[in-house]
């Protein structure tokens, strides 16, 4: 059903690592959220998933997506809405600029993370594990509507 890849290899390995079988179902709901390239919400990824496999379940797409959170292979962010987006885990840091007129989520590079993660266990003794930055604002485009 799925090309074994390097990445769904890597995805089976880990699952296989924390007791979890590796089934068609969690295979096709992180390869929706790779192809996705990230910030899907779960209803956009049972919509696209039962496109694929019409027998799978909202829920089924639920429990895939906590259990690949608590594994750690998928990351959970939160854009002021009242739904979660998720995306593969990257494998570097970035941060999250979210436009409040259309929606859109532009992911960048900066080492304001790294600093934080340095400076604040030195200046407040606080061990940082995570870092999510989202910055809230309005893309180019939305910028130029505004002003009109």
């Amino acid at each position: 059903m799925y090309s074994g890849s390097i990445k769904m290899n890597s995805s089976r390995r880990k699952l296989n690592d924390a007791g979890k079988r590796f089934t068609p179902q969690r295979a096709l709901v992180m390869d929706i959220i790779r192809q996705g390239r990230g910030h899907l919400d779960a209803d956009e990824i049972f919509r696209r998933a039962r496109e694929r496999e019409s027998r799978l379940s909202l829920s089924t797409v639920y429990r895939t997506l906590h259990m690949l959170k608590e594994l750690d292979m998928v990351d959970e962010l939160h854009f002021g809405e009242n739904h979660h987006h998720y995306e593969a885990k990257p494998a570097r840091e970035h941060h999250h600029l979210v436009c409040l007129g259309c929606g859109r989520v532009i992911e960048f590079s900066y080492p304001l993370s790294r600093y934080l993660k340095k400076a604040v266990p030195e200046m407040k003794g606080f061990d940082i594990n995570e870092v999510e930055i989202s910055v809230a604002g309005y893309c180019d485009r939305c910028r130029r509507a505004r002003r009109r």
